[in-house]
């Protein structure tokens, strides 16, 4: 329990899937309300974000679509519903994390503070509209340095922005076993480095296998796991092929309820893209489960590794450079594995429910003190 007053916020998020700003969101819910707070959530239903909110024992705001390109019919049906939410539930902030949520907020707020989290840099806008509209938001929430520094570009003052971390489930990550992935994948004993990403475009799957190629000829045993789905799993696994390298190169598809066993059976980490959410919550994860990481400088990913003490980070696309820093961690195992200490020590401080919950509690009780201030 907060020593200040508790607060209601209200969380809108034009999303539908298990991915982007789902499951950050999901974590920031639980913090909050952990922290005292009464968190509330709009999300578009039926579908995979409802079914783990429900999971995570977060009931959705009922009688909302969200749906970005819905019938204008229902368009105004929810700004009645939020409307009549911030008035019902006494609602102190309406949060919003997309494009359409944030305009939906703003219309429908009535006396509440509005802020907005950006979990991507495409999400920044730089059309006339959008920026009016930022420019009437109390706070603006940037999960990098890099969106941060594009809101400044379009002309966001600082006053109105803040940089907040990531957030990751650390009791999850922890815990976990990776034998029985090293036996599913015929592993063994050998030094083994995964990366978690949708296989699709911009996620730098080729930069990390032609770096990794280039480990072979001293580590012929090593092994590269590639877990995810996407449209691009089978032109990846054709580049593979067309590489040579389908018995060093493992395609382990989608994992969820097993997520932390294959963390924990790797040596290293890499990330070499930023996805939908670039506060990169899988190096986060790789972090809490003890993992170095090795990325390149995408995203959060320069504030999040600590180069040299909690992974190592690529200041290029050249995949020698990506070679360089596998190669590093490979041949000193006992550096590697200190790296991976000092990573969940650093996910413990600062990337764990209660931080991330902290840091976005600031926010809102600085909107308010400033909305305070102006009446």
């Amino acid at each position: 329990m907060t020593a200040e007053r508790p607060l209601t916020i209200l969380h809108l998020v034009a999303n539908r899937w298990w991915t982007g700003s789902a499951e950050p969101v999901i974590r920031l819910l639980l913090g909050l309300r952990a922290r005292g707070h009464r968190a509330l959530l709009g999300l578009i239903p039926g579908d995979r974000f409802e079914q783990k909110a429900r999971e995570a024992g977060l009931e959705p705001l009922a009688g909302l679509s969200l749906e970005v390109r819905g019938n204008p019919v229902h368009a105004l049906a929810d700004l009645r519903r939020v409307r009549q939410a911030v008035r019902a539930e006494d609602v102190d902030v309406v949060h919003a994390h997309h494009s359409h949520d944030h305009w939906l907020g703003w219309l429908g707020r009535g006396g509440a503070g509005l802020v907005r989290t950006f979990h991507n840099a495409r999400a920044v806008r730089r059309d006339r509209p959008s920026t009016w509209l930022y420019r009437r938001t109390d706070a603006l929430i940037a999960v990098s340095r890099e969106i941060e520094e594009r809101l400044q570009r379009v002309g966001i003052p600082p006053a109105r922005l803040a940089r907040v971390d990531g957030v990751v489930d650390l009791a999850r990550f922890e815990s976990g076993d990776g034998a029985a992935i090293r036996e599913e994948f015929a592993l063994g004993k050998a030094p083994v480095i995964g990366c978690v990403a949708r296989l699709a475009a911009r996620r730098g799957h080729e930069l990390l296998i032609r770096g990794f190629q280039q480990l072979l000829p001293e580590y012929p045993e090593a092994r590269l796991l590639l877990v995810g789905k996407g449209e691009a799993r089978d032109r990846l696994e054709a580049f593979v092929s067309g590489l040579g390298l389908t018995r060093s190169v493992l395609f382990a598809g989608y994992r969820d309820g097993d997520l932390p066993a294959v963390l924990q059976a790797l040596d290293a980490f890499a990330l070499m893209g930023a996805g939908s959410d670039e506060s990169c919550r899988a190096a986060l994860e790789a972090m809490a489960a003890g993992r170095p990481v090795v990325g390149r400088r995408v995203g959060a990913l320069p504030e999040t590794v600590v180069h040299g003490v909690t992974g190592l980070l690529v200041d290029d696309d050249r995949p020698e450079s990506v070679a360089e820093a596998l190669r590093a961690l490979v041949a000193q195992p006992e550096r590697a594995a200190a790296m991976g200490r000092a990573g969940r020590e650093r996910a413990r401080a600062l990337f764990g429910p209660d931080a991330h919950a902290a840091q976005v509690e600031a926010v809102y009780r600085r909107v308010l003190a400033a909305r305070e201030r102006s009446r």
